[in-house]
């Protein structure tokens, strides 16, 4: 085994965690996001009226979706598996979708959220996975 072997496979490894970790994290964002939406519209301030303007409720319940597929990918990427690489490159473009519509509730929040995706994305789509590395240990 070479060094850059083993180098490369490091990198992926750490890699793979970071985006799953994020993943994780970003989920548990979108969904207390969610709950602050859902349980009490008072606490969510509007600013001026925005193209993209929905009922606080329909917020809270888009956030909640996005939240849970987050969360359910980020836990699919630490098992390993191949499919959530390219799963949660696809749910993270959605979120930060869904937190640049939230920009006139929170501008700060939302563009917290939007840059945390790109460091998902970022992530998994340098990644050089080796199939060793997809497939569990014997």
């Amino acid at each position: 085994m070479s060094s850059t072997y083993s180098t490369r496979n490091a990198w992926a490894s750490g890699l793979m965690l970071f985006a799953a970790a994020m993943l994780l994290t970003v989920g548990l964002f979108q969904v207390l996001q969610a709950i602050a939406a859902l349980a009490n519209d008072d606490i969510v301030i509007r600013g001026p009226e925005y193209t993209y303007h929905f009922d606080l409720t329909t917020w809270g319940w888009i956030h909640l979706l996005i939240g849970a597929v987050l969360i359910a990918v980020g836990a699919f990427l630490f098992t390993g598996a191949a499919w959530a690489r390219w799963a949660g490159i696809a749910i993270a473009v959605l979120a930060m979708a869904a937190n640049f519509m939230w920009l006139p509730y929170y501008p700060f929040w939302a563009l917290v959220l939007i840059g945390l995706n790109v460091a998902v994305i970022w992530a998994l789509a340098v990644v050089e996975v080796e199939p060793e590395f997809t497939r569990p240990a014997p």
